[in-house]
């Protein structure tokens, strides 16, 4: 039973059958997961194409509804029911904000709930016996007497959806599993051929005399060379090892031959010896030399050790002191009393190495000076240019200088050695050792007479650049150098790298006001302080129209803009570069398109007005009341009110294309504008300006994020967030893809949306952070509690395009102009 169990435990295995079962294994289990994966893959993507289907039909009745005598109506389109395949069944209805239904089925709105926001949202229901998949969309509108949600529910079975699922598996599997065949039939092949190199090496090592330890040149492919390289290597270091255990033993051979020879013929003449006195001589010279013979053996064995250790590389971290400390406490009382170790900051310095190589080292360099010297021996220790550096001292005969190079060298010794005990081996090992450990070792004449040995050994580079490193992390922690901006002309303005570099340079042109901008500028270049950032100033209408022309003299790195649908038409005519940065996830929904345009700041549309100009009881809360407000005092108000030029202002025409999308009463308020002879203007700041200054009563639609950081300056303004509804934009970033430093751009991106970024807006900036839960005092969160009206961010996605159509833009420039300018 024994044989049995012994021959199964060593009975070969075919690493062939191995690789082959577990390649069959892993190639079944991958088609399944394959078929596994295709088949959830085929119910995604038949869930998104009608899913895209349901929120187009959805969002295109939104976009019929209208409000009549502040009641809402709609007329369905035809074109919202007309992409459905017509194998499905489909149902829809709409609701107004008091949750009564307009039109459509109203027991689909019964089971439904309302919807707050102009995304899509999918549910699957139970409905009329079959699931049906519902798409929800709000739509958010603003009468006179009231701002709500008008909620849209189309729905539709999922027959279709199913259809095309299977479809999608059933073609795909007939592939799979015939691939799956083909590839064990080619791995079975791959197999057979892949060990016939190694049947070759096998055949080279057995022709092989015992003695040919000479490297293996038989051609393998790359993944077996890895193994032959490390046979090679194994080869080279038994030959290197035999070749030194052959030396070691002719030489302690040699060596020892004659001691023992002297040893034999002593005790053979002292057998003889009948004289009491005459004997004691021979065995005081017997003792002689088994102590010679005995130190002899002792150090050709610790030569060994020690060759094996540095061949080995044993690496550990010690110190001087602790080294020395062996050295000592293995020495007579008598003798280690003669150790006057004087070793200062250089005690306690980090060595890498081996331990007993370094222990050996000393203790040899220490013995030769107790046995050389009669008096004390001095240790000294210092650390210099990043070395560490010990020299023994003693007052011995020393050393001539023809025979300090000599002395170095195996069972060398110097004149001055005669009558001594010794072997010829403790310096050569000195210097091996220290050799091995990148070191030195030098013989000096002492001043006075006497030997000094002196050991140079390198620290760890940590170490050795403590000192550096200090001042490294005193100058990171350091505040930023105070360089002052450099205008280059009245737009563009420098920011010189801190460190004083000037070899990368990051090109942004934006339209944020440069004080406010610089806050970011400076942060960033906190981070990174090798880069140079030129910001260029302009203007949202001239920004799109200056990149698109070509008219700049250095292509920007990075576009920002306040004008977001300008920003996305460049993205969606491919003049963006796709960056996914490890914060997008972290960004709402609304705030960013694809991985190409990236909001970082969250501004409201507020009204402002002079509180010495307007009291605080007529202050207006809603776009209806300030409508009003201007319809009845028309006079008080000529020349006093102003807004955004939509003509020339990118951001002014994207606030006021979704006022007119959302309000019943935009129309009237730019009637209102058009009696007092409103003025306007290109930008926020001018109309600040106007109204901090009196000239100006009031400012309609201007951006909150410059009105906070000019009332917190202490310009005497007032602010309404107002409490029907409050539209929100976010400036967004957009990298171009022609950039010249796109690497650069992108690490200015990923600082804005990281929790430092952040911080500059919801701090001094007021632009207020776009991501939830930043820190600061203008977050998200804050601004919107500032108000009691429906936030609406306006998104950014296709949906801004809309307003971009050509002939759609003219029209309503053209009627705007006709409101609010009409011709006597």
């Amino acid at each position: 039973m024994d044989r049995t169990a012994t021959a199964t435990r060593q009975r070969p295995f075919s690493i062939r059958r191995r690789i082959f079962a577990l390649a069959l294994v892993l190639l079944l289990a991958a088609s399944v997961v394959l078929i596994v994966f295709i088949r959830d893959y085929a119910e995604r993507a038949s869930d998104r194409a009608f899913d895209r289907l349901l929120a187009a039909s959805a969002l295109t009745i939104a976009g019929a509804v209208q409000v009549e005598n502040e009641a809402v109506v709609v007329e369905i389109p035809f074109a919202a029911f007309a992409m459905f395949s017509g194998q499905d069944r489909v149902f829809y209805a709409v609701e107004d904000p008091d949750a009564l239904t307009v039109t459509g089925y109203e027991d689909l709105a019964a089971q439904m709930g309302e919807t707050v926001s102009s995304e899509p949202t999918f549910t699957d229901i139970l409905y009329r016996g079959e699931i049906a998949r519902v798409a929800s969309v709000g739509r958010l509108i603003s009468t006179p007497s009231d701002t709500g949600w008008v909620t849209i529910h189309v729905a539709e079975t999922q027959n279709q959806r199913e259809a095309l699922s299977n479809e999608i598996l059933s073609n795909a599997v007939l592939p799979v599993l015939a691939l799956t065949l083909l590839a064990i039939g080619l791995v079975w092949f791959g197999i057979s051929r892949m060990f016939a190199p190694l049947t070759e090496l096998e055949h080279e090592l057995r022709a092989r005399s015992p003695d040919d330890l000479s490297p293996i040149t038989v051609p393998v492919p790359s993944e077996v060379e890895h193994l032959v390289s490390a046979l090679n290597g194994f080869m080279a270091r038994l030959q290197k090892a035999m070749e030194r255990v052959s030396g070691l033993v002719a030489e302690a051979a040699h060596e020892v031959r004659t001691p023992l020879a002297s040893l034999r013929a002593q005790a053979e003449i002292a057998m003889d010896e009948q004289d009491p006195e005459a004997l004691r001589r021979r065995v005081g010279r017997i003792h002689t030399g088994a102590v010679q013979a005995s130190q002899l053996v002792s150090q050709l064995l610790m030569e060994a050790t020690i060759s094996h250790r540095m061949e080995n590389s044993e690496i550990e971290t010690t110190t001087l002191a602790s080294v020395i400390g062996d050295v000592r406490q293995r020495l007579d009382p008598d003798q280690a009393q003669r150790l006057q170790i004087a070793l200062g900051q250089a005690a306690e310095a980090p060595l890498r190495g081996d331990r007993v190589a370094l222990r050996e080292m000393m203790r040899n360099v220490v013995d030769n000076a107790l046995v050389y010297s009669d008096g004390p021996i001095d240790i000294v220790g210092h650390i210099d240019k990043g070395a560490l550096s010990v020299e023994v001292n003693d007052r011995g005969p020393g050393i001539e200088a023809g025979e300090k190079s000599e002395v170095l060298e195996r069972f060398k010794r110097g004149k001055a050695s005669n009558g001594k005990v010794g072997s010829g081996l403790g310096l050569s090992i000195v210097a091996r050792v220290a050799q091995a450990h990148g070191g030195s070792l030098r013989l000096l004449d002492r001043t006075g007479g006497g030997l000094s040995v002196a050991i140079t050994l390198p620290l760890p580079r940590r170490a050795s650049s403590s000192k550096a490193l200090g001042l490294a992390a005193a100058l990171l922690l350091a505040p930023a150098l105070a360089l002052s901006p450099v205008p280059a002309d009245a737009a563009t303005t420098i920011y010189p790298a801190p460190d004083g570099s000037s070899a990368q340079t990051l090109n942004i042109l934006g339209v944020t006001d440069t004080p406010l901008f610089a806050h970011f500028i400076a942060a960033y270049q906190a981070q990174r302080r090798d880069v140079t950032v030129v910001y260029e100033e302009t203007d949202s209408l001239p920004l799109f129209r200056r990149y698109l022309d070509g008219e700049m003299e250095t292509a920007p790195d990075l576009l920002i803009s306040s004008a977001s649908d300008l920003q996305l038409k460049l993205a969606n005519d491919g003049h963006a570069l796709a960056y996914d940065s490890p914060y997008l996830g972290s960004l709402p929904e609304w705030a960013h398109w694809r991985n190409e345009v990236f909001g970082f700041t969250f501004e409201p549309a507020v009204i402002i007005y002079n509180p010495d100009l307007i009291d605080d009881d007529e202050v207006p809360r809603t776009h209806l009341t300030l409508a009003e407000l201007i319809e009845t005092q028309t006079d008080r108000f000529r020349g006093k009110i102003a807004t955004y030029d939509i003509a020339l202002s990118g951001v002014g025409y994207l606030l006021a294309a979704q006022d007119q999308t959302i309000s019943s009463t935009f129309w009237r308020l730019a009637n209102a504008f058009g009696r007092v002879n409103a003025r306007f203007s290109g930008s926020s700041p001018a109309i600040l300006n106007g109204v901090a200054d009196g000239s100006l009563a009031l400012g309609y639609n201007v951006l909150g994020s410059y009105a906070f950081a000019r009332q917190a300056e202490g310009a005497p303004i007032e602010i309404v967030v107002p409490d029907d509804y409050v539209l929100v934009l976010t400036r967004s970033m957009l990298i171009p893809r022609d950039a010249p430093n796109a690497e650069l751009a992108k690490g200015f991106v990923d600082f804005a949306l990281s929790p430092a970024g952040q911080a500059v807006a919801a701090g001094p900036t007021a632009l207020g952070a776009v991501v939830p839960g930043s820190a600061g005092e203008w977050t998200s969160e804050t601004i919107a509690a500032r108000g009691r009206g429906v936030i609406q961010p306006i998104p950014l996605g296709p949906g801004l395009l809309v307003a971009l159509d050509t002939l759609r833009r003219q029209r309503f420039l053209d009627t705007w102009q006709e409101i609010v300018s009409p011709k006597p």
